[in-house]
């Protein structure tokens, strides 16, 4: 498996940044409905699952959003082994983001910066594409929500309820993007006051929508950005304890660029992920659990590349990991080694 990633990511890396996301999805897809893709990468370790907002993960390793913003290639990803697949992040009218180029590598720092701005096809259209991906994933499948980019923050509300409506059905629970740099006045959505109204508003919609769907409460999820101050944070714990949140990922990408200065692409906007991250999303966990109600889990995602990596965020109180730009540099090798951490 290594060679061989090896040797893809030569050829990938040869290609612009975004060109060879979506080959690498469609090669991945082709892959695995011929059979080949487990071959290549070899069969996933077994693990005990895990219990985690009421729901059985097969393995602690999940697919950060942002890769599969479509919802096309679960199963595919379901075959390198991850656990659980979040897909998006999903606005409820279909958006193209921002202008190209938007996607930079920084390979001396092993990081990414994007600046996509939420580009999908929309909720409906991913809903069903995701009814014909996921078929043969028996993991856990998260959808990640957001805000159109022409919606005021003051109606932001409208398109995170249109979105958990329409989603409700398909999976297994929601995860709530307040944290992305990419669309303008998004993380102001992160101030507390904001953030119990908009739980709350969720959480009444989930109490209206379950007796239609056998009583089931989807469990959501909070995703945070990694650059709130530590206060911030403590504020935000006692938000989630409050309102009984059901899971928190921490974190996003961050605008921060101390641990990239100097490098030519260093002042691209948007969010910079991989291991300039990888400290501080630890850290934000770690913050975090100080005044988090303990029966809250939390998702740790940020900068990991090695399974000591993942061990350190579970150590700091994660329950879950996810990996996304370490998948990039590292490859599917990654996802087997972090699964042997039981």
């Amino acid at each position: 498996m290594p060679d061989f990633y090896k040797l893809a990511q030569k050829v990938l890396f040869s290609l612009e940044p975004e060109t060879a996301h979506h080959l690498t999805l469609s090669g991945a897809n082709f892959a695995n409905q011929l059979g080949l893709l487990s071959l290549l990468c070899g069969k996933a370790p077994q693990s005990p699952p895990v219990e985690v907002m009421g729901l059985q993960f097969p393995n602690r390793i999940g697919l950060a959003a942002g890769m599969d913003k479509s919802g096309r290639a679960v199963a595919a990803f379901g075959t390198l082994g991850f656990g659980h697949v979040e897909i998006g992040t999903i606005t409820p009218r279909a958006q193209a983001g921002n202008e190209q180029p938007r996607l930079f590598r920084l390979l001396e720092h092993q990081a990414i910066i994007n600046r996509m701005g939420f580009n999908n096809p929309g909720m409906e259209t991913v809903l069903g594409n995701l009814e014909k991906s996921r078929q043969g994933f028996k993991g856990i499948v998260g959808i990640n929500i957001g805000k159109n980019f022409d919606t005021p923050n003051e109606n932001a509300l409208d398109d995170y309820l249109t979105c958990f409506r329409q989603a409700y059905a398909a999976a297994d629970y929601i995860a709530i993007n307040l944290s992305s740099p990419n669309t303008k006045g998004l993380r102001d959505l992160q101030a507390a006051d904001t953030t119990r109204e908009l739980i709350n508003a969720l959480q009444d919609e989930r109490t209206k929508l379950a007796p239609a769907h056998k009583d089931r409460m989807v469990p959501i999820a909070i995703k945070i950005a990694p650059d709130l101050s530590d206060e911030h944070i403590d504020d935000l714990a006692a938000v989630f304890s409050e309102t009984q949140i059901d899971g928190v990922i921490a974190t996003n990408t961050t605008i921060d660029r101390q641990a990239v200065a100097g490098h030519p692409l260093a002042e691209e906007g948007g969010g910079l992920s991989g291991r300039p991250v990888t400290q501080r999303s630890t850290e934000v966990i770690r913050q975090l659990c100080k005044n988090l109600d303990s029966s809250i889990p939390i998702i740790g995602v940020g900068g990991i590349f090695t399974a000591e990596d993942a061990r350190d965020k579970l150590d700091a109180g994660a329950s879950l990991v996810q990996i996304y730009t370490g998948l990039i540099y590292q490859g599917p090798a990654l996802i087997h080694e972090i699964i042997k951490l039981h």
